[in-house]
């Protein structure tokens, strides 16, 4: 089931998530159909607030942001985190351009540590801690953010901050032609 992606200006992106409930039979259909919907709209992460549900899951793929075979340093991976908790950020800080998709067409520079250590469980409940670095921990460290109601723009900052704003509005009215089904927040 693709599910539409939740658009700037909902109030479900802004609330921090319930864990999710270990009892919760349909937890391995949950995390198909997010995985179906992040490829459906060309994604590498999708967070459970960008479903409109309020649970602590994200789903990563960064196996596909390496577009050249040779190059040895990025290695991906495809995994679902549950009831995740980031334990540790550590490492150089670094920049890179990223975008979202609940916020298209907006892209930043982003500055974050580029290795964590994190705690959580997959979709059989097994319970896992792992390091994580470079691109991958970046996927990590933004869909983690969704689960606590932050959004990647909200670490621009300044005129660049400024420039966006009329942008973000126009999304959160519905301005904006992407190739996959959005949710738009209700007008009152």
């Amino acid at each position: 089931m693709i599910y539409p992606i939740v658009a700037y200006g909902d109030n479900v992106l802004r609330k921090e998530t319930k864990d999710f409930p270990q009892d919760s039979k349909d937890l391995t259909s949950l995390v198909e159909s997010m995985y179906e919907t992040m490829y459906n709209a060309n994604g590498v992460g999708l967070a459970a607030p960008q479903i409109g549900m309020s649970h602590r899951i994200f789903i990563i793929d960064s196996t596909q942001m390496s577009d050249d075979e040779d190059d040895k340093d990025i290695v991906g991976v495809k995994r679902a985190f549950i009831n995740p908790e980031i334990l540790d950020e550590y490492g150089n800080e670094w920049s890179f351009e990223e975008g979202c998709l609940s916020i298209p067409d907006v892209h930043a520079e982003i500055i974050r540590p580029e290795k964590l250590t994190i705690n959580y469980y997959d979709e059989l409940w097994n319970e896992h801690e792992e390091e994580f670095d470079g691109l991958t921990a970046r996927v990590i460290q933004h869909e983690f953010d969704h689960l606590e109601g932050v959004l990647f723009t909200d670490y621009v900052k300044g005129l660049k901050k400024q420039m966006l704003r009329s942008k973000l509005v126009g999304i959160s009215k519905g301005n904006v032609s992407v190739k996959y089904r959005m949710k738009f927040p209700i007008k009152k």
